[in-house]
């Protein structure tokens, strides 16, 4: 057991109950650092004291445990949701941080006799209905907008009490005149007609636009059967605008009726949980929030947190939640769907999508205003990604090209802080190997790189990355030895077949996520080295081709070919070249030699 806290923690750990309930951690000063939940807490609270932690924050955190709060409770679920209530109200420093700084909109169905319909960012408990909110805000206009179209409201504030509108104290305004409104304050429309209107804009509000449009279809038909055909008309082109609004909304098979989506992504330190309300094939419902991770919490931890969030702020009451995973607490009464295939699969990714998008873009943000912040980040995922014991700031990548052993060469990128440094870029041409042998290459080229390093005292990179499997990296490794740097630096391979990263002694590769930002900057270094190889592999062949070609002239030594080359950048532009120009490069006798062997040679073919 961990020692270094106090008598008065000892002894609550022998009196820790057993069963589910929730736990809260105070430092020395009463100041609350952690709540968690547990489904046995005696088990649950002395892991944190009876055993090492990975985790630098948590080691810290324990040490300044001065107190223990529990709360026991029936189930998991009550310990779930008496968890999510007290993060969220009192905000404990290592619990996870729900960024969301905007205050969304909602529509509000005013508490008064005629109701009002508008939006507002305020909500005040007065009895009046609310619905959101809504995270983008053009979407709730176009809302708003249709049922303005649809139905005639009032928007005045007056007070359309009975005895006000008997007494006579209102007068029809604009509104009325322009047919935006059917004067209810001076008994133009009678409040059961106005209120079987709202009961249909409630409908339309929580999505079920199937419904409104069958009751309206209804209504229709029977002004139709009674020829009311002003009333059917009118009713045909509430029909026709909630029909275009219910298609261009509608972006799944309408089978799906009321269901939940949540999907999630995270990194090191951050996650985004995407949601989707669905009903009638229609999303009517979308937001992603930003959780930050403050205890190394699991996507499981994270997934049930962002879906509690969801469905109280949404007031969702689903029975289906169509999620990646299946999350460790049940909620009552709903179901989770893992689905693999169809509609429900493509919801699901596309909530992914979503996620990912508000990710790239955050990430792009805080990479322009705190771009050491965004650096950091992307370090620490790889340190985490590839069991490196330092962040990766420096790293060295190394590729070889040749044809059937001939021209052979090494390349070597060098990215810094994530980013290609090609000031630091270096090739080798291979002097010590025959034929196409590209271990004995990859070989000698590690072992001239670092021992320059050592040499010159150079900095030491903090991740070489092979191109190549077992073979390659296991030729780098032996180099490695010599030089005594195993264990002073980390050293992988990628297999371009299925992108499989390899690691010294290690048999079996690691498979990184595609979308992984690891894996992208571990391509990108691979990819800089092979192209930056090819350039070297490609400008040396035709150096040497061109050199055999100038070398055939008796005469003119490789000096010669290497000056006439540098000046003229090709055997063509020699080939074409005055007499005057040549001589001005080599010489006149140099000169003369090379102009009249092209020349002639041209004149005998």
């Amino acid at each position: 057991m961990s020692e270094g806290y106090s008598d008065h923690i000892a002894s609550l750990l022998k009196t820790l109950p057993e069963g589910p309930g929730v736990y809260q951690y105070y430092d020395e000063d009463h100041t609350l650092l952690y709540v968690g939940k547990a489904k046995n807490l005696k088990k649950r609270v002395s892991s944190y004291f009876n055993k090492e932690h990975d985790s630098g924050r948590l080691r810290i955190m324990v040490r300044k445990i001065a107190d223990i709060k529990m709360v026991k409770v029936n189930s998991e679920l009550d310990a779930l949701l008496l968890e999510n209530n007290l993060i969220k109200s009192l905000k404990p420093r290592y619990n996870i941080n729900l960024r969301d700084d905007k205050t969304y909109p909602w529509i509000i169905l005013k508490n008064e006799r005629f109701p009002r319909l508008f939006y507002t960012r305020n909500q005040i408990k007065d009895g009046s209905e609310y619905f959101g909110p809504y995270a983008s805000v053009k979407v709730m206009h176009a809302l708003l907008d249709l049922i303005s179209q649809t139905y005639p409201l009032r928007t005045c504030s007056y007070d359309l009490s009975k005895e006000n509108i008997e007494k006579g104290k209102f007068r029809p305004c604009l509104e009325y005149h322009i047919g935006r409104c059917k004067a209810p304050c001076v008994n133009k429309q009678d409040e059961e007609e106005y209120n079987q209107n709202i009961a249909e804009i409630r409908l339309i509000i929580k999505g079920n636009i199937s419904f409104a449009l069958r009751d309206l279809k209804e209504k229709m038909h029977l002004a139709s059967e009674k020829y009311d055909y002003e009333l059917a008309a009118r009713l045909k082109n509430k029909i026709d605008l909630l029909s275009s609004y219910q298609s261009k909304s509608t972006i799944v098979h309408p089978s799906i009726t009321n269901t939940d989506v949540i999907n999630i992504i995270s990194d090191e330190k951050t996650a985004y949980a995407h949601y989707f309300k669905i009903v009638d094939g229609a999303i009517i419902h979308a937001q992603t929030i930003e959780l930050r991770k403050k205890m190394e919490e699991s996507d499981s931890d994270l997934l049930l947190f962002a879906m509690l969030e969801f469905r109280n702020r949404f007031h969702s009451t689903s029975k289906e939640i169509l999620v990646p995973f299946a999350p460790e607490i049940q909620l009552p009464g709903c179901d989770y769907v893992i689905p693999k295939i169809g509609d429900k699969k493509q919801l699901l990714d596309l909530c992914y999508k979503n996620a990912f998008t508000y990710k790239i873009e955050r990430e792009k943000q805080i990479a322009l205003t705190d771009p050491e912040k965004h650096v950091d980040r992307i370090m620490n995922q790889m340190m985490k990604d590839l069991r490196l014991k330092e962040q990766p700031r420096r790293i060295e990548g190394f590729d070889n090209s040749n044809i059937q052993g001939n021209y052979a060469v090494s390349a070597m990128p060098v990215f810094i802080d994530g980013k290609p440094a090609k000031k630091e870029y270096r090739h080798y041409n291979v002097k010590t190997v025959v034929g196409p042998d590209d271990f004995a290459t990859m070989e000698e080229v590690i072992l001239r790189r670092y021992t320059r390093v050592i040499e010159e005292d150079l900095p030491l990179p903090q991740l070489i990355v092979i191109d190549g499997g077992k073979g390659q990296l296991s030729a780098a490794v032996t180099s490695l030895r010599k030089l005594k740097l195993m264990g002073k630096v980390a050293v992988i391979g990628i297999a371009k077949r299925l992108e499989e990263i390899y690691f010294p002694g290690d048999s079996l590769p690691l498979y990184l996520d595609k979308r992984s930002e690891t894996l992208k900057v571990i391509q990108q270094i691979r990819d800089e080295a092979h192209r930056f190889g090819i350039t070297h592999h490609r400008n040396k062949r035709s150096r040497e081709t061109f050199r055999t070609e100038l070398n055939d002239i008796k005469g003119i030594s490789s000096k010669t070919s290497d000056a006439l080359l540098l000046a003229l950048k090709s055997v063509k532009n020699i080939k074409e070249a005055t007499l005057e120009e040549l001589e001005k490069i080599v010489g006149k006798s140099k000169g003369k030699l090379v102009f009249e062997h092209f020349h002639t040679t041209q004149a005998l073919e």
